[in-house]
Formats: structure tokens, sequence, C-alpha cells
């Protein structure tokens, strides 16, 4: 959500699926060029297609529903997940001689919020492209109601994340949302009560990037701009590569480290003075080392930036918090959900669906909540970003990736501290994309569990999800 939306305005209206055809062939042709022309991306492969190729045709022949539950650690997921249906899965079901009707796509779930800053345009994409909204931080009844009907009945099977939003990295996946297993177990039941005896499963999706050709030049420099804009000398240095493999060498990659360490200790300083000066926050005090690695050994690794990153991220969710009067229960990604949707609540309201009714002065009073709301949200959007950070990331295995992602992860914290949108990310490299399809996970096995009880179906949604969570996770690639 932009930061210049200040004004209130009438609620939130739900966008109906409206899937047209003729916008999806529109679509087919002009992905490739949009990707060449918006992304880094050079290429997309995909491992084990032909899993997804047979439960399409099993799918178009009535046998089953299903709903692909992918990673989501880039915005420019969607894209791959368009090319992985729309090319490969055609081309590797006619490599095996398997007829699948066209047109091969996806029913999707998307975040309400996203037409708010990416634009009404995306709004109407996206619901001619067969999509569905849903409001995260609340019991959005409507957007589920629309989900549930798709999945059970829809033209196509059903795409969605279950971790809900993007975190970043390519090698962590954030604690998986229930709702993909309760929208699985909903299907399901609703399957049931119509006597059709089609399985229900759940796929998953492993997406990552991977740099073409290693960016550290351009690592370093945006390092740099950092620096510069927090306030901290740049450090002139040496990026010497091993000739053979064109990797940092030992002393290079210490060096660069401990500029990346510097840094983050810079913006967390800060931070914690922000909050402690201007919104009378308390933090912890941490003990112990609390200085940087050395150049000459940057395996010493420092709990204090983890300690003090948490606590940061726990006291600006109690800022806005406050503010809403809210009480800080469940996760961090909890957190954020219900702020998002209190923030929503004050910009979004009621009242205003006839604006003729109210007055100038009330339209006055509005207009001062909601913009007051969007400065609350700030310091959520802000936790957001570093949900699945852990302090650790680059230290546990420094790999170009790794020093990109949390390079690119400062750059967001500090382009928003700057008021600007951290959306148009800068671009290090290119990049090649490696999809693996996974095994379907059963939804139908564990249905009786669920049916059996309130405890059953509490249980059956928990170890769906958890197992669901396990094998998104055996589909992380430990490739250098």
């Amino acid at each position: 959500m932009p930061d210049l939306m200040i004004q209130a305005q009438p609620p939130l209206e739900f966008i109906p699926p409206n899937f047209n055809p003729l916008v999806l062939r529109v679509a087919q042709q002009v992905l490739p060029m949009w990707r060449r022309r918006h992304t880094a991306i050079s290429q997309i492969e995909a491992d084990n297609v032909e899993v997804l190729v047979d439960l399409y045709r099993q799918f178009q022949e009535g046998k089953i529903r299903f709903l692909m539950a992918f990673r989501h650690p880039s915005v420019d997921d969607p894209l791959c997940l368009a090319h992985l249906l729309w090319r490969l899965v055609p081309q590797v079901a006619k490599q095996q001689g398997i007829s699948l009707q066209s047109p091969i796509h996806s029913h999707f779930i998307y975040d309400r919020g996203i037409p708010l800053w990416a634009g009404s345009q995306m709004a109407w994409l996206y619901s001619r492209l067969g999509g569905t909204p849903i409001q995260r931080g609340k019991a959005d009844w409507m957007g589920l109601r629309s989900i549930r009907h798709l999945f059970a009945n829809g033209q196509f099977p059903m795409l969605a994340s279950p971790e809900g939003a993007t975190n970043g990295h390519n090698e962590i996946i954030s604690p998986l949302e229930p709702g993909i297993a309760q929208f699985g177990f909903w299907c399901a039941e609703d399957v049931h009560k119509a006597d059709r005896t089609q399985e229900v499963c759940i796929l998953p999706i492993g997406i990552q990037y991977r740099y073409v050709e290693a960016p550290w030049k351009a690592i370093e420099k945006l390092l740099s701009e950092l620096e510069a804009a927090s306030g901290l000398p740049v450090e002139e240095g040496s990026l010497e590569l091993t000739p053979a493999t064109q990797t940092l060498t030992p002393k290079a990659q210490n060096w660069l480290y401990c500029r990346l360490y510097r840094l983050s200790d810079r913006l967390l300083s800060f931070m914690e003075e922000f909050y402690t000066r201007f919104y009378h926050q308390t933090l912890p005090t941490v003990t112990g080392d609390t200085t940087p690695p050395s150049p000459e050994s940057a395996t010493h690794l420092n709990e204090g930036l983890a300690v003090r990153l948490q606590a940061l991220l726990n006291v600006a969710l109690q800022v806005a918090e406050e503010y809403f009067d809210l009480s800080a229960k469940g996760s961090l990604i909890d957190r954020c959900r219900r702020l998002e949707q209190a923030g929503w609540n004050y910009i979004y309201r009621e009242e205003l669906k006839n604006v003729k009714a109210i007055s100038p002065l009330e339209r006055g009073l509005a207009d001062r909540i909601a913009e007051e709301a969007n400065l609350r949200m700030w310091h959520m959007r802000l936790v957001e970003t570093f949900v699945a950070v852990t302090g650790y990331y680059v230290i546990e295995k420094p790999t170009v990736e790794r020093f990109a992602e949390t390079t690119l992860l400062l750059w967001d914290m500090v382009t928003r501290i700057k008021g600007h949108s951290p959306f148009q990310r800068p671009r290090l490299g290119r990049q090649r994309v490696q999809m693996t399809i996974g095994q379907p996970l059963s939804v139908s096995e564990r249905y009786p569990m669920y049916q059996a009880s309130r405890q059953g179906a509490r249980q059956a949604v928990a170890d769906l999800t958890e197992d669901l969570q396990k094998a998104m996770e055996s589909l992380i690639s430990s490739e250098a």
C-alpha cells in the first residue's frame, strides 16, 4: 500500500473472478516480452513437471481437485508460475503423448491489497484471469466463499501461496498460514456432500532464483550507496575473485561481510534510538560481545544482532498496536495481518459509502484518521520486510544469493525510512529460476479425521499445514 494514500475512502469492494479466455490469450502472448523488459529473469526451468501434467490430466478427466501451493520468495513468482503452466506443462505433456485440453491455467488467490498499490488495472486483469481476492487480516466471508467455490467447482485448479506474502529469501520458508489446509478440507467436504468421488490434494511447488553471473560488484556498489545514506564512511577495498570459480576470495568475503554487519548494526542503532526517544519504548539491553567480526575471521557469529532485531520488530508492532488498541497476540505475521486490517478499517469506512450524506467537517476528520492510520501502518510494513530475517542467514552460508537477498532487504528498509516506495528494487544481475514440483499431499485421506469432531478438524488442519511446510522445505536446493 503506498504511503501517499491518506484520504478516507468507501469500504473495499469484493472483486469477483470473471475469467475471460481472450484476456488469457493476450496475457500468454505478452508475458515473454513483459518478463524480458521488466524483470531480471533470463531463463526458467522446472523439475518433475510430469507430476503436474498427470494431475492436470486427472483434473480434466474429473477425477481430482487440487491446489498448487507455491513458495513465494519474490514478486516475480506469478510470472514464473504462468510460464510453468502456459509453456512448460503443455511442452512436457506433448513430449509424453498426453493430450490436455487448452488452456492450461489456474484460478488463483491474491491479496486484496495488491490493487491498492499496483493500480486498478491490476484488479481488472486479475479478475479476468480468474483470480479471487482475500483480505488477510479478518474473516473475509465473501472472499472465503469465492475461494471455496472455485476450489470445489472452478474451471481450473487453484493456485496460492501458503506463506501469504514474499519474504525475500530463497532458502527460508516463512511459517505457513493454516488457510490453505482449511481450503483443502472445505473442498473435500463439498465434494463429499455433492456425492462426487473426486480426490482432493495439495501440490507443493518450490521456486528459487540464482544469478547467472555472480553480481559481487553490484552488491558492493549497493552497499556503498546504503552506507552513504546511513552516514557511514564508504570503505575502499578490493573484490578479489578466485580465477577458477569466480567466487570471492576468503579475504574479500570477510571484508564484504564486515561491511554488511556494520551497516546492519548502524540501521539497528538508528531505529532503536528512534523508538526509544520518540515513541518512549523500552528495548532490552543486549549483553556480550557486540563488536563486528574481524576482516580475517567472518566466522564470528554474533547473536546480539538477531536478539536486537527481534526486539526492535516487536517494539515497532507495539507502537502500531497501541494506536489501534490491539493486543500483541500470535506470531509477527499474525500481528502484521491484524494491524493491516485495523488500518484498512480506519481508511475504508462504511459511512463513506454515501459521501454526500456526511458534512465537509466529518470528511475532514475522516481524512485525518486515515492519515494517522496510514502512518501507523508504516511501522507494520517495516516489520513485514524482516519477518524471515534470522541474523545468521549470510554467515551460515555466504553465497552471492544470500549476500544479495540481505543487502536488498536493507535497501527496502532504508527506502521506506526515506519515504519512498520499495517496489522498484535495484536489479543486481540476470537470474535463472529453478522450480521444483513436489509430490501431492492427499487431503481426502485425512478427511475422516477432519470430519470426526471439532478437535479432529483442528488437528487435521494443523497436521496438514505441518506436512506441507516440511514438503516445501524439502524442495529447497542447496546448490551454491
